[in-house]
């Protein structure tokens, strides 16, 4: 017998082509501020505009309507589209930034404050119980309900996110206590919060989201099988960017050496006494650059 998909949301904006175009139109205030950065020679890298690109078509596709309909029908569908509006695009979308960029940003009295969700003590805990409680059965068979808690799903997603990888990779002061050690327990952290969903989804043995049932006869899966997907599908994207940022930080920790050992060798050529900690504290920071014009000889002065 044909059972037909369900229409488990009703036709409107959040699962239209609306969501999608008013994220593309983030670009023209971010495009403006990069050109007047520009003119101040405080130009936004290449690399950081093109992944905040990337960060707005990704967003924009996730909640294109084909995409947003398919998620409606099979969990499968909609944990690929929480994975891209929560970790990939969010992801990209801190990348974008730069401290001046976010400048004017950060002087609005109403929004300065949520810059406390940068920091990695209330980012992380802020993320996991979003990520739990909105797939909490009750929660998330609401949202494929009702397009407001599904609008509202998706903005959990996506804002959490953000300040999960700002704590990590976003351009504003981090705490002192917060170096390369408590990244990588930062990173470990993330990725067992999903790690744990996943296991659940898989181990179960029970159906946790019956209302995808009928679309899963509409496309000949079984809801079992349907699950255990979804929750692959996860693994295989968290295992994916857990050794991506890995790497990252191997990275980071070479480089932050090579810079560290350069200043303390320029500044005993120079005679000058630098204190490890110090030379430690500035690239951590990422003044490595300035403190080393500092340290270097005056250029000479033409004759005239």
């Amino acid at each position: 017998m044909h059972v037909s998909a369900p229409v488990l949301a009703t036709a409107g904006p959040v699962n239209g082509i609306v969501p999608s175009v008013i994220v593309l139109l983030c670009w023209l205030p971010y495009r403006a501020r990069v050109r007047a950065l520009s003119h101040e020679r405080r130009a936004v890298p290449g690399w950081r505009q093109a992944c905040f690109a990337a960060g707005l078509i990704s967003l924009a596709g996730a909640l294109s309507a084909p995409v947003d309909s398919l998620a409606d029908e099979l969990l499968t569908a909609h944990m690929a589209e929480h994975l891209v509006i929560g970790d990939l695009s969010a992801l990209l979308l801190v990348l974008g930034f730069t401290g001046p960029l976010l400048a004017p940003l950060l002087r609005v009295p109403w929004l300065a404050p949520l810059r406390i969700f940068a920091h990695p003590l209330v980012a992380l805990p802020a993320w996991m119980i979003s990520f739990y409680v909105w797939h909490l059965p009750a929660l998330y068979q609401a949202a494929l309900r009702h397009d407001w808690v599904h609008g509202l799903q998706h903005a959990c997603f996506l804002a959490f996110g953000i300040a999960v990888w700002m704590a990590l990779l976003g351009p504003l002061p981090k705490p002192s206590w917060f170096g390369n050690a408590a990244r990588l327990v930062y990173i470990v952290v993330v990725r067992l919060a999903g790690t744990v969903l996943a296991n659940v989804l898989i181990f179960s043995g029970t159906v946790l989201y019956p209302i995808y049932r009928v679309g899963d006869a509409h496309w000949h899966i079984s809801p079992m099988g349907d699950q255990i997907a979804a929750a692959g599908l996860m693994m295989v994207e968290e295992s994916v960017l857990t050794i991506g940022l890995f790497c990252w930080l191997f990275l980071k920790v070479a480089r932050e050496s090579d810079e560290r050992q350069q200043l303390l060798e320029t500044a005993a050529a120079r005679g000058i006494e630098l204190d490890e900690r110090r030379a430690a504290r500035a690239v951590a920071a990422g003044r490595g650059d300035e403190l080393l014009e500092r340290l270097k000889p005056p250029a000479p002065q033409a004759h005239r």
